[in-house]
């Protein structure tokens, strides 16, 4: 069997599930009103209030609670099931985007309302993210899990290229007005009125979890800190999330904050070049995505070899980015990053959800992406805090610690034991929470 023909095996075969399929639906439909949303925002603040701190706030309002209750949604996920999360944060977020665009078409929109929105917004999201992220591996076999977890990250991907632009044509033609983002918002309604439609006709899951799924007794905040311990105690995936949480840490600030700057002081364009680079890291992370799902999954020492290679590539690209002043460079330069980022990971999401119980899977997803989102506004402050030192040094400090991050964990005797653990997943379907 050639290459090709196993990769369009691997994407037909989860797309031919009609759970999948409803669920890759509703997801994609709702990625997409979020975009506009995520335009119109921002947009309506300004035209309100024109004060940067009042967008400030909004955003702060709904990045706050996000991430705070995080980790409750990741247990109160595992107790009902994600599915009946998506569809309770599906209803919810109908319910205030219909009727932010009502009192934007009946002129009565007011800034204390933004503020009550974004924080409802951001509430929510901490319940829907961990289910979000811990519904894939209900719906298809373990076999299948890398190819699904690709075909959902990478319409978001896709979705976040392409859903700007077209948000922004929609609110730029009516400029003279805010009809615009009424009908953004609108729009995002619409969007999750579809997603939960199809989440109530998916029917794996639709019962919630068996009593035996269940830890007997346990509270809530017990039940978070038994996730904590769960993945502490495994040594694999504690390193492995170590890793992933130390290298986030350490792109996300020069990516978010540098390189805006970058492309202000250095590069021809302006913000038409920050916005081709953004444009050319959320390309490579798209095709990063598609083919972590479609090529066949590596292990052992060529996994090793390849896993030490990226990240020290990684590193490499970060570090130069601050000693480049040409856009083409650049573009190419972010194009890599993204290609690699996307690559690995896929890998390492579904690593994760493979090793984790199903029982505990929205604990071990919500501990993720707090850890991935917690850490933002660390890594954002401290990357605007070095940029007024030096640029150069933002980004060669960011790729010197990425480099010695690598080194570390090339060190780790837990690395083959990783690496050994994704061999043995993919042919077999070896149920790894049990190793």
């Amino acid at each position: 069997m050639t290459a090709q023909s196993t990769t369009k095996g691997l994407m037909a075969r989860v797309m031919s599930l009609r759970d999948f399929k409803l669920l890759f639906a509703g997801s994609a439909t709702s990625l997409l009103g979020d975009q506009f949303a995520l335009i119109a925002t921002p947009w309506l603040v300004l035209r309100l209030t024109g004060d940067p701190l009042a967008l400030g706030f909004v955003l702060a309002l709904e990045g706050i609670p996000r991430a705070a209750f995080m980790l409750l949604g990741g247990a109160v996920t595992d107790r009902l099931s994600p599915r009946r999360i998506m569809i309770i944060s599906d209803i919810t977020r109908l319910v205030l985007t219909s009727l932010m665009a009502a009192a934007i078409f009946t002129q009565t929109v007011q800034t204390w309302m933004l503020y009550v929105f974004g924080l409802g917004f951001g509430l929510v999201a901490g319940f829907a993210i961990p289910a979000e992220n811990s519904i894939v591996p209900m719906l298809v076999d373990k076999t299948d899990l890398q190819a699904g977890n690709s075909i959902m990250m990478g319409v978001e991907q896709l979705v976040a290229f392409v859903g700007p632009t077209v948000a922004g044509i929609l609110i730029g033609g009516y400029a003279d007005s805010e009809t615009g983002i009424g009908l953004a918002f609108a729009i995002d309604a619409v969007t999750f009125a579809t997603s939960a439609v199809s989440m109530w006709l998916i029917r794996q899951g639709a019962a919630g979890k068996s009593r035996g799924d269940k830890e007997p007794e346990e509270g809530v905040w017990r039940s978070i800190l038994t996730g904590i311990r769960y993945l502490w105690n495994d040594r694999v995936m504690r390193l492995m999330f170590l890793v992933l949480t130390a290298v986030n840490f350490l792109v996300v600030g020069p990516i978010l904050v540098g390189i805006p700057v970058l492309a202000d002081l250095r590069l021809p364009g302006g913000s038409v070049a920050f916005g081709f680079l953004m444009s050319a890291f959320a390309g490579g992370n798209l095709v990063g995505y598609l083919l972590a799902g479609s090529l066949p999954r590596i292990g052992g020492l060529a996994m090793r070899i390849l896993l030490v290679m990226l990240m020290a590539a990684f590193g490499a690209v970060i570090g130069l980015l601050g000693f480049v002043s040409h856009t083409w460079v650049d573009f190419g330069m972010m194009l890599l990053l993204g290609l690699g980022n996307g690559y690995i990971a896929i890998i390492l999401f579904t690593w994760m959800q493979t090793r984790t119980p199903k029982n505990m899977l929205g604990r071990m997803m919500s501990i993720l992406m707090f850890s991935n989102t917690g850490l933002v506004p660390i890594s954002q402050a401290l990357s605007g805090a070095v940029i007024k030192w030096n640029l150069g040094a933002l980004f060669a400090s960011a790729g010197a610690l990425i480099l010695l991050v690598t080194l570390w964990m090339a060190l780790q005797p837990d690395l083959r034991a990783f690496s050994e653990s994704l061999a043995a997943a993919p042919k077999e379907g070896v149920d790894l929470s049990r190793a």
